[in-house]
């Protein structure tokens, strides 16, 4: 079987030299963050929250029993994309956007005019795995969405989060990972995965997130795995759940 992946990779490598030769050449990286994958996210996020819808609400609806003593949620985003959560975020909540690519901005902007039921704070451009414009205990709820697939740092993202969050904070998470072992679906995600890899800007298709949050000493942890109603078999291996700090 590990033979089977290893020439089926070459395979797909192969036929996606074009691109391979793009990013050899240092050029796909400015394609891919200025133009192709802020459009793509824009689009695939229609479709991922009409599939998601149900699960979405179902998991931030309990985001405001996480409030400060004021009553008012102060929330932190990272990886905030194009917005695509704030729909689901309760009304009067503070939010505040941290992602690593500036040029997802105008995709926000668009997205807050459309949510004038949250109070946005401010965009912050940073990567997850180091934040030093978020204070310390500063925020009551953290939320990270199709974000762990990507990030180069699992471990170190998990440690800015416990960071950011007041005691007894929150951190919400909806994520796609690796498929079990001994499916095809794994197969496939083994094969596809340094195409993949390039094409959506670092995305891996077979981590198994789960196990980084369960190394983390949060106070409480919820997880649940599910496959998600998503027409691309690949990633429909989710996990969402949250954590206590």
């Amino acid at each position: 079987m590990a033979v089977a992946v290893v020439v089926l990779r070459l395979l797909v490598c192969l036929l996606a030299s074009p691109l391979f030769l793009l990013h050899a050449l240092g050029l796909w990286s400015q394609i891919c963050k200025r133009w192709w994958f802020p459009h793509f996210l824009a689009r695939f996020s229609v479709m991922y929250n009409e599939r998601m819808a149900g699960r979405k609400r179902e998991l931030f609806g309990s985001l405001q029993a996480f409030a400060g003593p004021s009553g008012r949620l102060s929330l932190l985003e990272v990886g905030c994309g194009t917005g695509a959560n704030f729909q689901f975020y309760p009304p009067g909540c503070r939010v505040t956007c941290v992602d690593p690519n500036p040029n997802f901005e105008k995709f926000l902007i668009k997205s807050i005019a459309e949510n004038r039921h949250l109070q946005f704070e401010r965009f912050v451009v940073a990567a997850g795995e180091d934040m030093p414009q978020v204070a310390d205990g500063s925020v009551d709820v953290v939320v990270c969405t199709l974000v762990l697939c990507s990030v180069r740092d699992q471990g170190q993202i998990l440690r800015e989060v416990c960071r950011v969050l007041r005691p007894g904070g929150a951190f919400f998470f909806l994520e796609h990972v690796a498929a079990e072992s001994s499916t095809w679906n794994y197969f496939w995600q083994q094969i596809l995965h340094p195409f993949w890899h390039l094409l959506f800007d670092r995305c891996h298709l077979t981590r198994e997130s789960w196990k980084a949050l369960e190394r983390v000493p949060f106070s409480q942890l919820k997880l649940q795995h599910f496959q998600a109603p998503l027409s691309w078999e690949l990633v429909r291996p989710h996990i969402s759940g949250y954590a206590v700090k």
